[in-house]
């Protein structure tokens, strides 16, 4: 697994490129200082993970993130950080950050490295601790607005609830192919990218 490290305290990032070079699996292919260092690593490198901070100077991960998942929307950026801020984490999840994890949570880094790499999304455990209180929009939001039918709307609240395709076509008895083709709609008319992206929206606005 080749990977990029960025963070603008030199200690982390060379804590954390000694930690990770031990594992045979894993090869560190740079080390970045700031967003723009990572827009210009990825560019250059394309790694399989990019491991960034978020508070940086010049440039913070959250921008850097953007910018990157623009030219590169299939990109796995994993975001570690000390700050657990409510507003950061429903950021970096809309974005298309595939996972985000507090430094303190050390040992989580390797496994979760490994998840981002194989597809999956990742959140240390104080982040899950705080998804519920992201549940604290208005109801009734227009859907309609956005062209989501009902039959769409369903599948939204599936996903919402962490059911699989294979689950929802179950739940609803249709196929595969047609629960993969509504959620391409869906993300389609609501300008997301992904299935972590569906479930974080659904619950801006519930």
């Amino acid at each position: 697994m080749n990977i990029i490290i960025v963070d603008d305290d030199r200690l982390v990032s060379g804590a954390l490129k000694t930690i990770l070079d031990i594992h045979e699996e894993i090869t560190v292919l740079a080390v970045g200082e700031d967003g723009r260092d990572a827009i210009e690593l990825y560019n250059r490198y394309q790694p399989d993970v990019l491991l960034m901070d978020i508070r940086m100077k010049e440039m913070d991960g959250l921008e850097a993130a953007s910018n990157i998942l623009k030219d590169f929307p299939d990109a796995r950026i994993l975001l570690l950080t000390t700050f657990s801020d409510d507003a950061y984490i429903v950021k970096a999840l809309r974005l298309g950050a595939k996972g985000y994890l507090l430094k303190q949570d050390y040992d989580s880094i390797l496994p979760a490295l490994q998840a981002v790499n194989s597809g999956q999304t990742v959140f240390g455990r104080e982040i899950i601790s705080k998804i519920p209180k992201l549940i604290q929009q208005s109801e009734g939001y227009d859907y309609a607005a956005h062209d989501i039918n009902p039959r769409e709307l369903e599948i939204i609240r599936l996903i919402a609830d962490g059911l699989s395709n294979r689950e929802i076509a179950s739940e609803l008895f249709l196929s595969d192919g047609t629960v993969r083709n509504y959620l391409s709609s869906i993300l389609d008319k609501l300008n997301l990218r992904d299935r972590t992206q569906v479930a974080v929206f659904y619950y801006q606005h519930r």
